[in-house]
């Protein structure tokens, strides 16, 4: 792996945002349109983290190979922030969504807590640079007991965000790398390639269309590029169009 000093990280800001289940990541991560909304104030000090359970390894061999296999149980992972921020919304992310407002609008703390169901979204800005956690679907409920230690620094409410998958999706979460550029330019070939040198394929027909084709006039029998998601797609003379030029 090469050395790659934009793919550093450092963290200057950040922010954490819900949006209904199943909401696409925003294509501006530094301005997120609805349905995003933030979440509020979070923690200075305690920014991130995100722990893990399972995934433990069993060896499974035969007479002849003792160690032929290794197998590993399912890993379930909990992302924590600490929201600083006690208002309506936030009560109800650490107590859970059926918190009940009382007459004197007060919330109240339900006997039988539902965690809230939403998209979530971890944005973080280092400069120029933009990094991310998307999680399409994710339980967020209390993730430790309240604690008020001083009169010096802003109480808390630690909250957990479990990532879970949805609909079809193999995975549960998404990271955006840091220290990729995404390609302006293709040139056709068996395969073609992309320019600049080292940028990102697109990842699918639709990222294809902010990309300018190389020839312009339609590609040859057997030209293509192979996109992000596996595909493979050809310019036509005035589209792009999936599939191997014929």
């Amino acid at each position: 792996m090469a050395l790659n000093d934009n793919a550093t990280l450092v963290i200057g800001s950040g922010n954490y945002l819900t949006a209904p289940a199943g909401t696409d990541i925003p294509d501006d991560l530094l301005v997120p349109v609805s349905p995003w909304e933030a979440v509020g104030h979070t923690s200075l000090e305690d920014i991130f983290s995100i722990t893990s359970e399972g995934g433990e390894a069993t060896t499974i061999g035969s007479l002849q190979n003792k160690s032929l296999r290794t197998k590993y149980s399912a890993r379930t992972e909990t992302m924590a922030f600490v929201l600083q921020q006690f208002d309506v919304k936030g009560l109800k992310l650490y107590y859970g969504s059926n918190a009940p407002i009382l007459p004197d609008g007060s919330v109240g703390v339900p006997t039988d807590p539902v965690p809230t169901t939403a998209a979530f979204l971890a944005v973080f800005v280092d400069g120029e640079n933009v990094f991310a956690f998307y999680a399409p679907k994710a339980e967020i409920y209390r993730g430790d007991d309240v604690s008020f230690g001083d009169t010096e620094s802003l109480a808390g409410l630690p909250l957990g965000v479990k990532p879970m998958a949805y609909g079809a999706n193999s995975w549960t979460y998404a990271i955006t790398p840091l220290g990729t550029v995404a390609a302006t330019g293709a040139t056709a070939g068996t395969p073609g390639t992309f320019s600049p040198t080292g940028s990102l394929a697109p990842y699918d027909l639709v990222d294809l269309d902010l990309v300018t084709a190389d020839p312009a006039t339609a590609w040859t029998t057997g030209q293509y590029v192979t996109l992000g998601d596996g595909s493979n797609a050809y310019w036509d003379g005035a589209d792009w169009v999936t599939g191997i030029a014929a």
